[in-house]
């Protein structure tokens, strides 16, 4: 099931919002509220706040905090403030105050292992263990590695 978050005209730039968005996304969002604050990022308290609004409504379907995971983090573009600054001569120099949305979507990771499903037919033979075969091939080449590393030490040392 999936927990949706949106976080509309945050005064901070995307280009900074996604530097934050990429370190979260790599964490669960438990870990992202204890972490992200450390970050001295402009961007790091509007995404809290979207991260923690996200499992509060997730808590409202009571789903464990410890079973969520990030789905996606989106940071879009909002609308800009054009502003400027009255400089000599009578002129202005225009600025643009760039605004952004943040949505954040976790999914709940159920505990239950996923079974295997077993091959309808059931007539097939089942496979040589091909991980058997490469451990022994492996042991022999060592082996010959060894070898050679003695008979090289061997040499050198008459």
């Amino acid at each position: 099931m999936d927990f949706f978050a949106i976080q509309k005209f945050v005064k901070v730039s995307p280009k900074k919002l996604r530097l934050v968005a990429n370190v979260a996304k790599k964490m669960t969002p438990l870990e992202a509220v204890d972490r992200l604050p450390f970050l001295r990022k402009s961007g790091t308290e509007p995404m809290i706040k979207a991260i923690k609004t996200a499992i509060a409504n997730a808590k409202d379907k009571e789903i464990s905090d410890n079973l969520l995971r990030f789905k996606e983090i989106q940071i879009n573009e909002g609308p800009r403030l054009k502003r400027g600054r009255p400089v000599s001569r009578g002129r202005w120099h225009p600025f643009v105050k760039r605004m952004s949305h943040i949505r954040v979507v976790i999914t709940s990771v159920s505990q239950e292992p996923v079974k295997k499903q077993q091959s309808e037919n059931k007539d097939e033979k089942p496979k040589a263990d091909s991980s058997k075969v490469k451990n022994e091939k492996s042991k022999i080449q060592l082996k010959s590695k060894k070898d050679v590393k003695e008979k090289n030490l061997k040499k050198k040392k008459k």
